[in-house]
């Protein structure tokens, strides 16, 4: 589904001084920050903003890590997209986030559960043909009436599939049933998703899940976030998409963490980075 780029293709401000390869070990992590803000000069430079967003996926309820996440949105007023696990739901979730503004809800499949393990199949997988269409749209439907019921005017109807996987077949059934958006990860396609769905994806994800839910790295992170921008402003993918900051509050250590602050304040603070909100990202 998405367009895949070589994430050392990116020109200037690429490479940084001196050639220093990002994915070394020995690389200053305030290079690959500081490669970040000339990216966004860059964007400056040439009279344009990017658009920025925040998803965090896996809530369910206001664990102490999502109180922090939402502190953090609110104390730097930086909208994030809280995608809700309907089956999991708790029903205080809704009254925790009263207390924050910048906070919508979108719908993060149903139970969460993989339902992939066929031949042929790679990674796990909810929202796919694996049960049959009726089955999977039934599931959507049910966990769309329960956030719409919770969350009122919070909720929007945006599909992020767990373990960002879906079959492409099921655009169709999700435009019809009134879905205006998918989001998953990686740079979308230049055509749409299908009429009156409009694709929306996140572009760094600074938990390396294959390690075992540990960060990232600074580097590797950064990586991911300043290259998605330079291949936008370059014409590499899509421009009109908005570079998506993907976090998971349940999984995030301390380092990891730390990284989102910062990260977040960068981009708060800097003129060519837009904070956008789902409401916007995914009108027709």
């Amino acid at each position: 589904m998405a367009k895949a780029f070589c994430p050392t293709t990116a020109l200037e401000p690429w490479p940084p001084p001196h050639h220093v390869d990002l994915m070394t070990e020995g690389c200053d992590e305030e290079i690959a920050w500081a490669s970040l803000r000339r990216e966004l000069d860059a964007w400056a430079a040439a009279g344009r903003q990017a658009t920025v967003w925040w998803r965090d996926d896996d809530a369910y309820r206001p664990l102490p890590a999502l109180e922090r996440l939402l502190a953090l949105s609110t104390d730097l007023d930086a909208p994030v997209a809280l995608a809700v696990v309907p089956a999991w739901l708790g029903r205080d979730l809704a009254n925790a986030l009263d207390r924050h503004r910048c906070v919508s809800v979108v719908q993060h499949g149903w139970s969460h559960t993989n339902h992939a393990g066929g031949a042929g199949e790679k990674g796990a997988c909810e929202v796919g043909l694996h049960r049959g269409r009726k089955a999977i749209l039934e599931d959507l439907r049910k966990g769309r009436d329960v956030l719409e019921d919770a969350f009122a005017g919070r909720f929007q109807p945006v599909v992020t599939p767990p373990w960002n996987r879906i079959d492409p077949a099921l655009f169709p059934d999700l435009a019809l049933m009134g879905y205006r958006g998918i989001s998953t990860f990686d740079a979308r396609n230049d055509e749409p998703a299908a009429a009156g769905l409009v694709a929306q994806n996140c572009h760094c994800d600074p938990v390396d899940w294959k390690a075992g839910t540990v960060f990232r790295g600074t580097r590797r992170s950064l990586v991911q976030l300043t290259t998605q921008l330079a291949d936008r402003r370059e014409g590499r993918v899509d421009s009109d998409e908005a570079t998506g900051f993907l976090t998971h509050h349940r999984d995030m250590d301390e380092k990891t963490w730390a990284f989102t602050e910062r990260l977040i304040e960068t981009l708060v603070r800097h003129p060519a980075a837009r904070w956008a909100d789902v409401r916007e990202l995914f009108l027709p």
